[in-house]
């Protein structure tokens, strides 16, 4: 409606502005052709004629730029023009003063004039600047208002998961004692902590976390051992580390949230059967991790579209992975996550950047 009004009062102005111009500018055409003639009674005027009047139509032109050229192309008489060498539009007048005599009037629009056929552009360029700013304001407030949807979803998750995840844990501590030799129960154990970690990541969405100085390639190589665990045979996982650490202020449970949303998109785009691959770089002032999967590609279209929240190609989902991934990357850790490269024929690269 904003938009609306928007338009509806810019043509208004344009109409309006067009019909004040158009009649001034007719006023005016009026008023030469009367100081016009007011010339040429000067010019046939005899030495006893009464030139009060014509001096005063001539000298209440206090507007309108004029001047008058005679037969030879010389200026005869100059008002209100600004630069002097500067020629006036060809809107002209001709005083025939004899068969060979003769007063060319040239003028030009008044300032005034001028303002006006200006104006309604001006008022085209403030209604557009309204018209960005109530677009902006409009946008940022729907997006502040989807990231609080999403971060309460979030906190409600964590804070939900809590009692039963602490239930659990003391059942596998009964479990344990009871069955101290069971190879199954320590597993179990290890499960009941994934649902932990799961629900500290949660919780943290929204809040800021707390940066501690952490070897990323102990993250990569723990969330890789992670999802071999978890994929079929179909599905190759390889790593490319450099040599030594590389040390970098990260929340380490949700930057191995990204790295897994990464590792899990990309099998999704495999269909379960493929080669992901990670590698990890130490650039000139930046840490890179490039997550490269042989799934069926993105299209160029859609590059940024994927990082938007409630976006997915999966009949199931909420689209929630990569939106909280950009999150995470870009929000927390001041990082930069992005579609490096993507087609149906070679699969999809993700790339994040982080400053050493």
């Amino acid at each position: 409606m904003l938009i609306i009004v928007a338009v509806l009062l810019s043509v208004a102005s344009l109409v309006v502005s067009h019909y004040l111009v158009r009649d001034l500018k007719r006023e005016e055409q009026v008023k030469m052709e009367t100081w016009s003639e007011a010339m040429r009674s000067l010019g046939d005027a005899d030495s006893d004629a009464d030139l009060s009047l014509v001096l005063k139509v001539l000298n209440s032109n206090n507007t309108i730029p004029v001047k008058v050229i005679n037969a030879q192309g010389a200026v005869e008489l100059q008002r209100n023009v600004e630069d002097e060498t500067k020629e006036l539009p060809h809107q002209s007048l001709r005083i025939e003063l004899s068969e060979t005599e003769w007063l060319d009037v040239y003028y030009d629009d008044s300032l005034l004039l001028r303002r006006l056929a200006l104006w309604p552009y001006v008022q085209l360029g403030i209604v557009a600047v309204f018209v960005m700013v109530a677009i902006y304001a409009l946008l940022s407030s729907k997006r502040s208002e989807q990231n609080k949807v999403w971060v309460g979803l979030s906190k409600e998750t964590a804070h939900q998961l809590g009692t039963p995840i602490s239930s659990l844990m003391a059942w596998v501590e009964v479990l344990h004692e009871t069955y101290p030799d069971d190879a199954l129960i320590p597993e179990m154990g290890k499960d009941v902590q994934r649902l932990q970690l799961i629900a500290e990541r949660f919780s943290k969405i929204g809040s800021l976390p707390e940066l501690k100085q952490t070897n990323i390639l102990e993250i990569v190589e723990h969330v890789t051992e992670y999802i071999k665990c978890r994929v079929s045979n179909k599905v190759t996982v390889n790593v490319d580390l450099p040599e030594g650490e590389l040390v970098l202020p990260l929340c380490a449970p949700l930057f191995e949230w990204v790295i897994e949303n990464l590792c899990k998109n990309a099998i999704d785009a495999m269909d379960s059967k493929g080669t992901i691959t990670i590698m990890v770089k130490r650039e000139a002032y930046l840490c890179s991790i490039e997550v490269a999967d042989t799934g069926k590609g993105i299209p160029p279209s859609r590059w940024k579209t994927v990082f938007m929240p409630g976006y997915t190609t999966k009949s199931r989902g909420w689209g929630l992975g990569l939106s909280l991934a950009k999150r995470i990357v870009e929000e927390y850790h001041k990082g930069y996550i992005f579609v490096k490269n993507s087609d149906a024929a070679t699969g999809t690269v993700f790339r994040i950047e982080l400053k050493l």
